[in-house]
C-alpha cells in the first residue's frame, strides 16, 4: 500500500516537472525565458520548446507577436493660425525586438501604450501646428500622416516597437470655431463672387460698347450709301424733267397747271381771293382761234370788286367753272363782257422741273 502511494507521488512530481519543462508559442506571439530574471533565450517561432523544469529558476513571458492598434480621441488640436480642430486618430504598431521591450517598459502592453499615447499626442501636434486652417481638409492629409509616423517611429523604436502606420479618422472644428471659419468662408467666397461679377460685367460691357461702335459704323455707312443713291436718283430725276421741260415747254407749263388746280382746288374747304387777271388763271381764259379773248380778258371800264366766293365743301363734287363756261351777259359787240371773279385756294408754289413728274405727254 505504501509502495503504490510512493509510486502514485512520483509519477505526479514527473508529470509536474515534464509539463513545467515545457512551453508551447503560437504563431500570433513570441517569447522570453528568463532565468532568476536575466533574458536566456528569445523564441519568435512558433512550436514546442524546454526550459528547467518549474518556474523557480526559468520563467517564460509571452509577448505579442501581431500587429496592434493604438486609438486616440477627441484630441483638441490648433493649428497656425488659432482654429482648433478636434481630431481622432488611430496607429498601429509591432513589437519587434523583445528585448528592449522587456528592458524598457518590462514587456507590458500598457506601459508601452502609455508612452505611445504621449509621444503620438505631440506628433499630432506638431504637423497640426505648422499648418494652417484648410490643410488637414484638403490633399494634405495623407503627408500629415506620414509626417506623423516618422515622428513617432525614433521613440517607438527605443522601445522595440516599430510604427507601421498612423491614420487619422476624424478632423472636426469646435462648434464656435466652426460658426466664425463658416462667417470667415461666406465672406471669402462672397468677396470672390464679387470680383467674378465684377470681371463679368466689365467684359460684357467692353463686348457691348464694341458692338455698338460697330453698330453706329454700319449705320453710318448704311446712311452715306442711301444718301449717294438718293442722290443719283434725284440727279438722273432732274434730269429727266429737265428734258422733258427742253421737249416742249408749254406743255410742261400746262400740264404743272394742272397739277396746281388740282392740288389748290380740290376739296380742301380753303377760302381764297384772286384776281380774274391773276396768272394763276391764265389756262382758264378762253380765247378762239383768232387770239381774241371771248370770256374773259382785261376790262375796259374800271374793275369790279372783287367778289369773295367760298371754295366748294369736302364733300362736294361740283367743279368750279371755267370763265369760258360762265353765259356772257347781253351786250354791245365792242364792248367785251368782264369775267366773275372765282374764289378758289391759294395757288401751290410754283413747281421746279425738278419736282414735277415725267408724263407720256412730255415726252
Amino acid at each position: 500500500m505504501n509502495r503504490l502511494v510512493v509510486l502514485g507521488i512520483g509519477a505526479v512530481i514527473v508529470i509536474y516537472l515534464l509539463f513545467s519543462s515545457i512551453y508551447v508559442v503560437n504563431v500570433r506571439e513570441q517569447a522570453i525565458v528568463l532565468r532568476f530574471g536575466q533574458i536566456t533565450d528569445v523564441r519568435k517561432e512558433p512550436g514546442i520548446y524546454f526550459k528547467l523544469p518549474t518556474s523557480l529558476v526559468d520563467t517564460v513571458q509571452i509577448i505579442e507577436d501581431r500587429l496592434l492598434r493604438y486609438d486616440i480621441a477627441n484630441l483638441q488640436l490648433q493649428v497656425s493660425d488659432g482654429a482648433t480642430y478636434v481630431v481622432d486618430a488611430f496607429l498601429t504598431y509591432r513589437i519587434t525586438d523583445p528585448v528592449k521591450f522587456r528592458e524598457r517598459v518590462q514587456g507590458e502592453i500598457g506601459l508601452a501604450e502609455q508612452r505611445i499615447s504621449t509621444r503620438f499626442d505631440a506628433a499630432l501636434r506638431q504637423v497640426y501646428g505648422l499648418r494652417k486652417f484648410d490643410a488637414a481638409l484638403s490633399a494634405e492629409r495623407p503627408a500629415m500622416m506620414r509626417e506623423a509616423r516618422d515622428l513617432i517611429r525614433p521613440g517607438m523604436a527605443e522601445l522595440g516597437i516599430d510604427v507601421t502606420d498612423v491614420r487619422i479618422l476624424r478632423t472636426d472644428l469646435m462648434e464656435d470655431v466652426s460658426k466664425q471659419t463658416f462667417e470667415r468662408m461666406s465672406a471669402e467666397r462672397n468677396a470672390e463672387a464679387a470680383r467674378i461679377r465684377a470681371g463679368g460685367q466689365q467684359a460684357a460691357q467692353s463686348l457691348k460698347a464694341i458692338a455698338d461702335r460697330q453698330a453706329v459704323e454700319i449705320v453710318a455707312a448704311a446712311r452715306r450709301d442711301s444718301e449717294i443713291l438718293r442722290g443719283e436718283g434725284e440727279a438722273q430725276r432732274s434730269q429727266v424733267f429737265a428734258d422733258a421741260y427742253n421737249k416742249d415747254p408749254e406743255f410742261f407749263e400746262f400740264y404743272r397747271s394742272l397739277q396746281a388746280y388740282r392740288t389748290s382746288l380740290g376739296a380742301t374747304g380753303t377760302t381764297m381771293v384772286l384776281s380774274p387777271d391773276s396768272e394763276f388763271f391764265r389756262y382758264f381764259k378762253n380765247e378762239n382761234p383768232d387770239g381774241l379773248k371771248t370770256a374773259a380778258g382785261p376790262a375796259t371800264t374800271s374793275a369790279p370788286a372783287t367778289p369773295v366766293v367760298e371754295a366748294p365743301a369736302a364733300n362736294s363734287a361740283t367743279p368750279v367753272p371755267a370763265a369760258s363756261e360762265q353765259p356772257a351777259p347781253a351786250a354791245a359787240p365792242a364792248e367785251p363782257v368782264p369775267a366773275p371773279a372765282v374764289t378758289t385756294p391759294p395757288p401751290a408754289a410754283a413747281p421746279t422741273p425738278e419736282t414735277a413728274p415725267a408724263t407720256p405727254a412730255a415726252q
